[in-house]
């Protein structure tokens, strides 16, 4: 996600690259920390198929992971692993996620791997047998009030991967005394919440963005030692609009992966 930062900040001294403080510099749509258009040109890397990068930005695959099936880790990957190793997540941990998307199926692989007992919750039982293949232990349906009710005050950490506008309150009332929800969806709109389930539990709502280079590599090796990848769909790049009109349909089960070694035969 990132190929730079100013690494004299606070964020970059801790190996937070991510929240660089002048701003880190994407591997594509970006512009260096000085404001100056990398290469006198905007980052182009996500759809390049070679790309010169600084070595302090290099990351090394594992060789018992395939490139394409390891290529989203170093985004939905690390987006899970950074907040569920923040948190502590760890054996009795209990571990929500919401939403089994791009994000959420990561979080349930590796926070199950990591030794929590994972809950998923979704607006539909169509991917229950995919929720528990990948390692959760129980599936809730976020509209059974019942459900709902039953798991009130069990969770230590609720990953929430939703980028759409939606309720959260009753989620809220999911977190154990000093549980946080970590947001991880983009949503373009504010979520209302109430304090007093806050404040009466002591809980937390919380963000977390990408992660930096040291806790990707992390991420990265943990992977290859646990067998732990995305599960994806490789397309070529003259089927990129068909891919995205899927995604907004969610059609998509669970990353797509652009094969840019095709580009040339289909440009």
């Amino acid at each position: 996600c990132m190929v730079d930062s100013c690494r004299t900040c606070s964020a970059c001294r801790e190996g937070l690259e991510q929240y660089c403080e002048p701003g880190m510099t994407q591997t594509y749509g970006s512009r260096d920390p000085k404001g100056q258009a990398v290469g006198q040109t905007i980052t182009q890397g996500g759809y390049c198929d070679r790309i010169t990068v600084d070595q302090a930005f290099v990351l090394k695959i594992p060789d018992s992971l395939p490139l394409d099936a390891a290529a989203p880790l170093l985004c939905a990957g690390v987006t899970t692993w950074s907040p569920l190793k923040t948190w502590g997540v760890g054996p009795g941990s209990k571990v929500a996620v919401i939403g089994l998307g791009g994000l959420g199926h990561m979080a349930v692989k590796l926070a199950a791997a990591l030794g929590a007992e994972v809950t998923v919750l979704s607006t539909s039982d169509r991917k229950k047998a995919d929720a528990e293949r990948m390692g959760a232990r129980h599936f809730l349906i976020n509209s059974d009030a019942e459900a709902m009710r039953a798991a009130a005050e069990q969770f230590d950490l609720i990953i929430n991967t939703v980028s759409a506008t939606h309720e959260i309150a009753s989620h809220v009332n999911l977190l154990a005394r000093d549980g946080t929800m970590v947001m991880l969806g983009l949503t373009t709109e504010g979520l209302p919440v109430f304090a007093m389930p806050l404040l009466w539990r002591r809980r937390r709502i919380a963000g977390s963005l990408i992660g930096g280079i040291r806790e990707t590599q992390e991420m990265l090796d943990f992977c290859g030692e646990h067998g732990i990848v995305c599960e994806i769909e490789v397309i070529a790049p003259d089927q990129i609009n068909q891919a995205y009109e899927r995604m907004e349909r969610s059609d998509v089960r669970y990353r797509f992966v652009i094969d840019m070694g095709r580009m040339a035969a289909t440009a």
